[in-house]
């Protein structure tokens, strides 16, 4: 199969409903955190697994995936009891996780500043190990880069933040004019088109021929505002080594704060975003035109991506002016790509734009917010957080590996233990889904594994426990004929080690007897 069933049509649910949207994206990485954390406190420290819980858990956040719930267009009274869902399902899961964390940390009598380190993520974060934890004070202990925030010399009332690997310059008015990544080969490069800043907010009159919550027109383009003035542009006080910014603005009813921040060592530009929304009818848009000449992006979906064109050469094209992408947006040229990531965002757009210069801008834009009035006439309104990052530099597996990192946070919790990972995956483009025990109750161990990059892989997993054997089954965690091929050699501590071949974007899951 190659492109998408683009349904022309209903674009608005992308979008409407931030709150439900949210409450669906962090319930799916908690739910990942429960199993993680609980398989890996049962099979270190015989927690017993809370397999009621997690089961439980899972039907709710599945029962609000039904239409029209996660899409936003049901009344009222359905979003309000979703949030009221969500909230319960997120207390319940951070208890799971809370207990097994608690259990895996070991002793900190006496230590009243020991902590462990918990990294959910399928990739290596500052020193700590996929799916494993360390002490505090062992985190990011190789990494001797630092990040600076000072006056631009180039612009009065401007601001610098650099690190080791990128300079980003924001003006007087809050707007980021620059971004030099510093990190590849052979020379600096300047991500941001043309006199074109990024992270410019923008405001659309949003008013749909029909279905409000459900649909975008094309025609909402015709009408923008920019939100370029400042009340305020501030340093923040350095947390954790960053530097960071603090821009607040106002505009109709409404007013956004945003903290802009570079942490050391990062190839990854991050924005804190705090909005109190009160208007209606319109359409919060933010914008980041990269110079980058794509011919199309890539937009993350469940277990891959999907390619879509930036341009608009056939009806087709010009059709998918609102595209739908899960934590990620990549677009690229030959030797040179960017992602746009976030944490609770699926409506975006692409466009591709030949500037005077002859260069090439390829513009990436996240959907913020809605304000439509049919079904729910209070869509939207009050308090919302957002967090997005833009990522140069990036390859594929780069742009799933911060997608990974922006959506799933570390915890430290008081401890003093090093927790070891229950499966390691030798190649970066394979990614660990998932790790939990079997629903069967049978104490088995299942990791669900994908290819990530769109091409053919061979990977060894290793597993940090002793198993007595494995075997691929399907989604349901059950045999089935067409099962791949397993290369296994066991180590003379029983742990395993698997090697298999995957297609592009194949899901392989693995079942650990132990």
């Amino acid at each position: 199969m190659v492109g998408e069933l683009y349904l022309e049509f209903h674009r608005g649910t992308y979008t409407s409903q931030t709150a439900t949207k949210q409450g669906n994206r962090r319930s799916e990485h908690l739910l990942r955190e429960a199993e993680l954390w609980a398989a890996t406190a049962t099979v270190r420290a015989g927690v017993p697994y809370p397999y009621e819980r997690i089961e439980e858990a899972w039907r709710t956040v599945l029962l609000n995936q039904f239409h029209d719930i996660l899409p936003g267009s049901s009344i009222a009274w359905v979003h309000r009891e979703a949030a009221e869902t969500y909230a319960r399902v997120a207390e319940e899961l951070r208890e799971v996780i809370a207990r097994a964390q608690e259990a895996l940390a070991g002793d900190h009598t006496g230590q009243a500043s020991a902590g462990v380190v918990f990294n959910p993520t399928p990739h290596e974060r500052d020193g700590v190990p996929a799916l494993g934890a360390l002490p505090s004070e062992r985190v990011g202990a190789g990494n001797p880069d630092h990040a600076a925030l000072g006056p631009d010399p180039r612009t009065p009332g401007g601001f610098v933040l650099e690190n080791a690997l990128l300079t980003v310059r924001v003006d007087e008015r809050g707007l980021v004019t620059s971004i030099l990544d510093r990190g590849g080969d052979p020379e600096d490069r300047e991500v941001l088109a043309p006199g074109q800043p990024g992270n410019l907010l923008q405001v659309h009159q949003d008013l749909p021929n029909q279905w409000d919550a459900w649909d975008v027109d094309e025609f909402y383009r015709n009408t923008t505002v920019d939100l370029s003035e400042a009340d305020s542009v501030t340093p923040e006080p350095p947390g954790e080594g960053a530097a960071a910014l603090r821009v607040t603005r106002s505009f109709g009813d409404s007013s956004v704060v945003q903290v802009i921040s570079l942490a050391p060592g990062a190839r990854r530009l991050d924005v804190e975003t705090v909005v109190d929304w009160h208007e209606r009818e319109k359409f919060l848009k933010a914008a980041f035109p990269l110079d980058v000449r794509a011919h199309e992006s890539s937009s993350e979906i469940q277990f891959g991506h999907v390619r879509r064109p930036a341009h608009t050469n056939t009806s087709w094209d010009s059709a998918r002016f609102e595209i739908c992408a899960h934590r990620w947006v990549h677009v690229a040229e030959p030797g040179y790509g960017v992602a746009v990531l976030n944490d609770s965002t699926y409506g975006h757009d692409v466009t591709r734009d030949v500037r005077s210069d002859g260069g090439t801008t390829t513009t990436v834009r996240l959907s913020l917010l809605r304000a439509p009035r049919f079904p729910d006439p209070d869509t939207d309104q009050g308090e919302h957080r957002f967090r997005y990052a833009l990522a140069p530099g990036a390859e594929i597996e780069d742009a799933v590996r911060e997608g990974y990192r922006i959506n799933l946070p570390v915890r430290e919790v008081p401890g003093d233990a090093v927790v070891a990972p229950l499966v390691a995956v030798d190649d970066p483009g394979v990614v660990v889904e998932s790790v939990k025990l079997a629903d069967d109750r049978s104490g088995d161990v299942v990791v669900r594994l994908y290819e990530a990059r769109g091409g053919r892989a061979r990977a060894a997993v290793s597993t940090g426990f002793p198993a007595s054997g494995v075997r691929a089954v399907n989604l349901l965690e059950e045999e089935y004929e067409e099962a791949p091929d397993l290369l296994t050699t066991a180590d003379s501590d029983g742990s395993l080690r698997v090697s298999a071949a995957l297609r592009p974007f194949q899901i392989l899951t693995l079942r650990f007897e132990r």
